[in-house]
C-alpha cells in the first residue's frame, strides 16, 4: 500500500487555490448528485488532465498499442504552443496534470519546457517513464522544471526478468536514470520530483516483489508501488502474464481455467467527471483506457476545452455510462479501484 509521503502530500496542498478547491466541490457535488438522479449533471471542470507528448515509444511491451506499434490513430509530438493555449484555458480551474497517455515523454524534445510552463502556473505536475533517457543532463533539466511526480517503471530487478515484459529495454540504464534524478535533486537541494519506481507485477518477475524494495531502497527513491497488470485477451492470457498469486492480478481464475476480471462493474465512474485525456494532436478522450481514442468527445483544434467539456457528447457518454457501464468497450477491462493492492 503507498505509504503516505509528507513532502509530497503538502507539495500537494500547496496547489490549492480559491479557485481550484471550489472547483473540487462543483465536480464532487456534481458526482454525487449524478448518482443520486440518475442523471448526468456536470458542474465545474476537471481537478486532472493527463496530456499525452507522444506516442512514439524505444520498447515493445507486449500489452502496450506504442510498443506493439497497433495504433490504429497517427502517432506524433505534441507542439508547446497548442500546449500552452489550452494550459491557460484552464489553469485556474485544474490541480494535476499528468505528462503521459501512451509513450516515451522523453522522446518528445519539447516536454520539460511544457512541464515547466505548467508548473509556473502553480499546476501539480506528473510524468510516467521508462528512464531510458534519464541522463545527468535530462535529470538535472527534469529537477529545474519544477516536476513534481515522476514515475519510473521498473518492472524487474535482474535483466533476464525485466525484458520478459520490457522488450528491448535495458535494466542498467533504468537504474542509472534513477540514480541520476536523486543525485541532481540533492545537488540542487530539491524535494521535488517525488520519485517512485512502479513495478507492473507479472507472472515473470512476481517473484521479485520484495527485491524490487531492496533495490529502491539501495538507490534512493523515494517509494516503490505496484500495479496489477491489464491484459487485452485476459480470457485465454496469451502471453502468460497473469500472476499465479491471486493478490497480484485484477483477474480471477475460472473452473474451466480461463480467466475473467475480478471487480464487478458498477453503472458510475468517477473518472468521468474530475479527470480525462487529451492526445497530442488534440483529440478529447474519456479516460486512459480509451488507447485508440475510438471515444473521441471532442478536438480542441476546434473547440475550447471549456465548451467540450459540457458539450452534447460528454452528456450522452456519461448518460450511458450510469445506464450500462458494461457495454462500454473500454469499461470492460478497466482497473478502477483494484489497479493497486494493499501489502
Amino acid at each position: 500500500m503507498p505509504q503516505f509521503n509528507r513532502n509530497d502530500t503538502f507539495n500537494l496542498l500547496s496547489k490549492l487555490t480559491v479557485a481550484r478547491i471550489w472547483n473540487g466541490f462543483k465536480v464532487l457535488g456534481s458526482f454525487y448528485i449524478s448518482r443520486f438522479t440518475k442523471k448526468p449533471v456536470q458542474w465545474g471542470y476537471p481537478v486532472s488532465i493527463s496530456f499525452e507528448p507522444t506516442t512514439s515509444c524505444n520498447l515493445r511491451c507486449p500489452e502496450c498499442p506504442s510498443g506493439l506499434r497497433s495504433f490504429s490513430r497517427p502517432t506524433g509530438m505534441l507542439k508547446k504552443d497548442f500546449f500552452r493555449e489550452t494550459i491557460d484555458d484552464i489553469h485556474k480551474h485544474l490541480l494535476y496534470l499528468i505528462f503521459y497517455f501512451q509513450g516515451e515523454p522523453y522522446l518528445n524534445t519539447d516536454f520539460l519546457d511544457m512541464v515547466k510552463y505548467a508548473s509556473d502556473k502553480g499546476i501539480y505536475t506528473a510524468t510516467s517513464t521508462n528512464a531510458h533517457y534519464l541522463t545527468e543532463e535530462a535529470a538535472r533539466k527534469t529537477v529545474e522544471s519544477g516536476l513534481d511526480r515522476l514515475i519510473i517503471s521498473i518492472d524487474g530487478t535482474t535483466q533476464d526478468v525485466y525484458q520478459q515484459y520490457r522488450i528491448g529495454g535495458n535494466l542498467d540504464k533504468v537504474i542509472e536514470g534513477a540514480k541520476n534524478i536523486v543525485k541532481w535533486k540533492k545537488e540542487l537541494k530539491s524535494k521535488t520530483p517525488f520519485v517512485f519506481f512502479q513495478f507492473l507485477v507479472v507472472k515473470p518477475n512476481e517473484h521479485q516483489v520484495e527485491d524490487i524494495k531492496r533495490l529502491a531502497k539501495e538507490i534512493g527513491v523515494d517509494e516503490v508501488r505496484f500495479k496489477t497488470a491489464q491484459v487485452y485477451d485476459y480470457v485465454n492470457d496469451p502471453n502468460q502474464l497473469i500472476p499465479e498469486n491471486d493478490s497480484y492480478s485484477r483477474y480471477k481464475k475460472l473452473a474451466d481455467g480461463t480467466f475473467a476480471p475480478k471487480n464487478k462493474l458498477a453503472n458510475r465512474c468517477w473518472k468521468l467527471w474530475h479527470a480525462n485525456v487529451i492526445t497530442w494532436d488534440g483529440l478529447v478522450v474519456p479516460c486512459c483506457f480509451d488507447k485508440d481514442a475510438m471515444h473521441q468527445l471532442g478536438n480542441l483544434k476546434n473547440q475550447s476545452f471549456k465548451t467540450i467539456w459540457h458539450n452534447d457528447n460528454y452528456r450522452q457518454f456519461r448518460s450511458e455510462l450510469m445506464k450500462s457501464r458494461k457495454n462500454i468497450d473500454i469499461c470492460a477491462n478497466c482497473s478502477e479501484g483494484v489497479s493497486v493492492w494493499k501489502d
